[in-house]
């Protein structure tokens, strides 16, 4: 039956983590893989994590399954968390899903149902496995100027020039802040006009939040969010509690619509539809976890005061990055860098610059010079950055 199915090619960041393993030298650094790390280079479990599950194990009594929407309080606490009240409880509905891809996915797959084969507008450089999401739910993928590569910044007249063609019923997707990879973020500014032309052109907003909280905080980079789902009628939202709540391998996501009034029924049925169509009931263990910590004041502040820690140290491993590279290159061609958001920027390396820093100095990031600061020791900045300047002279 199988004998004709080819080996599909190896997923780059996937391959990328098997290549570091597989490196026996010492002083190896990893600038790859998209996750958190601390000073010793581990993912660690956050106390408000430890004491919430503590809590769980404690006090569940059952296993059994609950919704295919998924634990009640979980969607409650992320609609507060990601919307902050902007739109009413009436106009959102939503479902938990098995992490963020699983609700980029089930978004997607929700555009396909009620249009079928529409275009997706999504910015040129972006998260390699949205392109893959999109096609596979059948969908368009369409690309929009975002990054001016040469300033390390917004490419501001070309992204709204490109998204005015956009037509109704289409959809523009946006990284709700942290852009992965460029780390380049909207202003307010640019939200409001964002806002201006989704609304003028009729285009519908589909905002994946993957980061909130590694930005300028929790409540800061949901603004554009929270204006646009004040603002216009529809709002397609995924959400991962990945990073935020140092949640990786429990897979805690939502998939979020704000639609009219009157709307909401239909929609939370809709969604809990394709959630049975693809894994039925979702895991409701971190949901669960998230849902305590949000719930509870003492462990909400334990969470808040471990998050800005986690944030101070991206943005410490950032400016250290910066600095380095500017005394190593001589000019301050990459000082963007420090003023960039989240855990990711992109280097104006080559594919062929990369393999050698790879290869010859043991320095790990993705093929398009996309680096991962959390996994930046500011001790190994000077490091980084000479031997990127050298690749750089040729």
């Amino acid at each position: 039956m199988f004998e004709t199915l080819p080996a599909p090619k190896l997923d780059g960041i996937i391959g990328l983590m098997q290549a570091f393993a597989a490196d026996t030298r010492a002083d190896k650094i990893d600038l790859g893989v998209g996750v958190y790390r601390d000073a010793q280079g581990r993912t660690p479990i956050m106390r408000a994590v430890k004491q919430a599950e503590a809590r769980i194990l404690e006090q569940q009594d059952s296993k059994s399954y609950l919704s295919l929407a998924g634990d009640a309080a979980f969607l409650t606490t992320m609609e507060a968390l990601l919307l902050g009240g902007a739109v009413p409880s009436a106009r959102v509905a939503a479902v938990g899903t098995p992490g963020g891809t699983a609700a980029v996915r089930q978004i997607c797959e929700l555009i396909a149902k009620v249009r079928p084969g529409a275009t997706v507008w999504v910015s040129a450089q972006t998260w390699p496995n949205h392109g893959p999401l999109i096609a596979a739910a059948g969908l368009k993928a369409r690309p929009y100027r975002y990054l001016d590569a040469e300033a390390g910044a917004l490419d501001r007249a070309g992204m709204f020039a490109d998204l005015g063609a956009a037509q109704a019923g289409e959809v523009v997707l946006l990284h709700g802040c942290c852009h992965n990879p460029t780390g380049v973020d909207l202003s307010p500014q640019d939200w409001a006009e964002m806002g201006a032309l989704l609304e003028r052109t009729g285009a519908v907003p589909f905002v994946d939040m993957a980061y909130q909280g590694f930005g300028d905080g929790l409540d800061a980079d949901a603004g554009g969010l929270r204006h646009l789902a004040a603002r216009l009628p529809e709002v397609l939202i995924a959400a991962s509690c990945s990073k935020n709540f140092g949640l990786y391998r429990d897979r805690v996501g939502i998939a979020m619509v704000v639609v009219p009034e009157g709307q909401r029924d239909a929609m939370a049925a809709t969604l809990a539809g394709l959630n049975r169509q693809s894994f039925a009931f979702p895991p409701d263990h971190g949901g669960r976890v998230v849902s305590t910590i949000l719930g509870d004041p003492m462990l909400r502040a334990v969470w808040l005061e471990e998050l800005d820690e986690m944030r101070a140290r991206v943005q410490t491993n950032r400016r250290a990055l910066a600095e380095a590279l500017r005394d190593a290159s001589g000019s301050d061609r990459m000082g963007a860098v420090a003023a960039q958001q989240g855990m990711f920027s992109i280097l104006p390396l080559s594919e062929a610059q990369v393999t050698k820093l790879r290869e010859d100095d043991g320095i790990y990031m993705l093929w398009d010079g996309r680096v991962n600061m959390a996994g930046m020791d500011p001790s190994r900045a000077g490091d980084v950055a000479r031997a990127v300047a050298e690749v750089m002279r040729g």
